[in-house]
């Protein structure tokens, strides 16, 4: 088989053009062949051997050498330690993969290939200073499992881990951080540095120690007021698109408890009622890609003729038109079984991009308290602002920035813009598998629906497994409906039952296993093929919507073929998908009468049309993180001329 990191002198000879991307992939391959080089070296060292060698390393680190030429025997330690430890050994790709990670690049491997052995050596090596290096996942499980699964390649070198999760104290939070290596997630880190913020202003940042507390350690402040962040000196962030794209838009807050009154509450069901009484476009007219409404002079007529109800009897007539169109926004744009669940009476966020709940969350500006109107339950509690930083502004406090994923390429100038890293693809240790199937395109969902039940009764009679990934609970629910009335015996995986999603998950490749999840359930989490079942063509990936990003449609796909097994992937979409408003609510509504009744829609022209729609809504995002980093920029840089902190208030 041809090396995939191709022609030893041919590289040898590409490293001169540095800045080029051949000339980069030149240079990180002939730095493989000399972490190839040491393998003999090291292999017939003991265990105590190798623990001292890696000490003598992290000695020359503090000393001032520099981390470049402490490479070569930092990867060979760590894929000997992996060896020994966890029984598997880098492939020459992800030793480059890894040194793209050292080099604040987001290297970008194919799912399957072992992102997550792939950080251990960049990690290693950046741990050698003792400054620390948050490993940064998308979710508590992922957290955990690395922690202790790569903790034993680290421990055997004599690195310290730490792992944080959610409800963790400080004082198992402060120990974490102090570990050579913490692996965490991005909500909790961002949070845990809020925290700290917070703690700082209270214990006074120009307070004068005195000599107990700056020489003898003694003070008057519990541990627990006190910080529990190091300096932000390396971040290797995993799923890094997500995180730093797709989770960009979303700020982390602390709020402060603001109680609402008896008022407040009752007019927030009041707007809630009248909301439901207005008529589109006559009273009110509707922002689907901004997600607001705004009431027309009728409406506000409409509504001012109500604004003497006892529900309204303490607001003004501007904050009647406030509370109502926020109302409507709660219930045209947020949709139960979509963006939230109710839960033992509560609203609980789901993330849009996993599909997973997320306790504790809350939307802004009486939007949370609007949909908890709208479901009829105890108006809770609203947040005022405490503290506040965007996923963006966190993760360029770091010196060095880099990560990995399965799919970067496309978003790499915007990485590059913000947050200064690039963007290098790794090459597949096997060749790729994967068969793409053309789209196919229908004019309602529920046509698309039952023609995904029954290509699934087809492959399933074949007896290959089937992964069908749905954008939301309530499609997934829906589509469960119809396969059990196909009587096709699956499971359902969504953020109901998000506890098992990996146990569910790592079974989907088995011989006539049906699986339905949301888009991103289950992702971290490696699925191998049952026995017979690469003969039938590997696992079967169905998409029943195109996503508003390419992104998360790869990573759809790449669910199947992983590792070079075989694999398959086809989306089913429907001119009823929410992604057809991208040419604006009335064109969305022409197209849709127009086609309605018609079936299938062959013609290659409508596969064109979803591309098309999928640009439109990548195009419009961008721009809202875009403007979202223009108006933090403003708000920050307003908030230092005034001798403020930009994260706090």
């Amino acid at each position: 088989m041809a090396n995939p990191l191709g022609v030893g002198w041919i590289n040898q000879v590409s490293r001169l053009a540095k800045p080029t991307p051949a000339g980069r992939f030149g240079s990180f391959a002939v730095q493989v062949q000399r972490v190839n080089a040491l393998e003999p070296k090291f292999e017939p060292m003991t265990d105590v051997e190798l623990r001292e060698h890696a000490h003598k390393l992290r000695l020359r680190a503090r000393q001032g050498d520099s981390l470049n030429s402490l490479l070569p025997e930092a990867f060979a330690l760590v894929r000997e330690s992996a060896k020994r430890t966890i029984g598997q050994r880098q492939f020459d790709v992800q030793v480059m993969g890894g040194i793209a990670i050292h080099n604040k690049c987001i290297a970008e491997l194919e799912t399957g290939e072992g992102k997550t052995l792939v950080a251990t050596m960049p990690t290693f090596l950046n741990a050698l200073p003792g400054k620390g290096v948050y490993v940064v996942t998308v979710n508590d499980y992922l957290a955990k499992r690395d922690a202790d699964w790569m903790g034993e390649v680290y421990r055997h070198l004599g690195m310290t881990v730490g792992c944080i999760q959610t409800g963790q104290p400080d004082g198992s939070r402060r120990a974490a951080y102090t570990s050579d290596i913490t692996y965490g997630t991005s909500k909790e880190m961002g949070f845990d540095f809020l925290r700290d913020e917070l703690k700082r202003l209270q214990l006074g940042d120009t307070h004068r120690k005195s000599f107990e507390q700056a020489f003898l350690g003694r003070g008057e402040h519990q541990e627990s007021e006190t910080p529990v962040q190091r300096t932000h000196y390396f971040a290797v962030v995993d799923e890094a698109d997500s995180i730093l794209i797709d989770e960009a838009r979303t700020p982390l807050i602390i709020g402060a408890n603001n109680q609402p009154t008896n008022e407040e509450a009752t007019a927030y069901y009041g707007a809630d009622q009248l909301a439901e009484t207005l008529i589109r476009i006559k009273d009110y007219k509707y922002d689907p890609i901004e997600r607001k409404a705004e009431l027309t002079a009728t409406g506000r007529r409409k509504v001012q003729s109500r604004a003497a109800h006892p529900s309204f009897v303490a607001l003004t007539v501007d904050s009647v038109y406030e509370y109502v169109e926020r109302a409507l926004r709660a219930q045209i744009a947020y949709l139960r079984d979509r963006d939230y669940v109710v839960h033992d009476g509560e609203v609980i966020i789901v993330d849009e991009f996993t599909g997973r709940m997320m306790p504790g969350r809350q939307w802004q500006d009486g939007l949370h308290q609007a949909i908890q109107a709208k479901e009829a339950i105890e108006i809770t509690l609203e947040t005022i602002t405490a503290a506040r930083v965007t996923v963006q502004d966190f993760f360029k406090r770091f010196g060095k920035l880099a990560g990995m994923t399965g799919t970067a390429t496309s978003d790499a100038s915007e990485l590059r813009r913000i947050y200064k890293v690039g963007v290098m693809k790794i090459p597949t240790n096997r060749t790729c598998g994967r068969v793409w199937l053309p789209d196919r395109v229908f004019s309602t969902e529920e046509e698309k629906f039952r023609a995904v039940a029954a290509q699934v009764v087809d492959w399933n009679q074949h007896g290959a497994p089937v992964l069908i990934g749905t954008r939301s609970i309530e499609k997934s629910e829906k589509l469960s409906a119809l396969l059990a009335e196909s009587g096709i015996e699956h499971q359902v995986l969504n953020a109901k039952n998000h506890e098992i999603e990996a146990q569910i998950v790592v079974q989907a490749g088995q011989k006539g296993r049906v699986t339905v999840a949301t888009n991103m359930a289950g992702r971290g989490t490696d699925i191998k093929l049952g026995e017979g079942v690469a003969a039938l063509g590997g696992l079967h990936v169905i998409g029943t919507e195109r996503h508003e990003s390419r992104r998360i449609d790869r990573q759809l796909a790449g669910r199947s073929a992983r590792q070079g097994d075989p694999g398959l992937c086809q989306f089913f979409v429907s001119l009823d998908d929410e992604i057809v408003e991208a040419f604006g609510e009335k064109p969305a509504a022409r197209i849709r009468k127009r086609n309605t009744g018609k079936g299938e829609l062959t013609s290659i022209g409508w596969r064109r049309f979803f591309v098309t729609a999928q640009r439109k809504k990548e195009h419009q995002h961008f721009k809202d993180r875009k403007m979202l980093m223009h108006y933090e920029k403003q708000r920050a840089e307003m908030r230092k001329n005034m001798g403020l902190n930009p994260v706090l208030g």
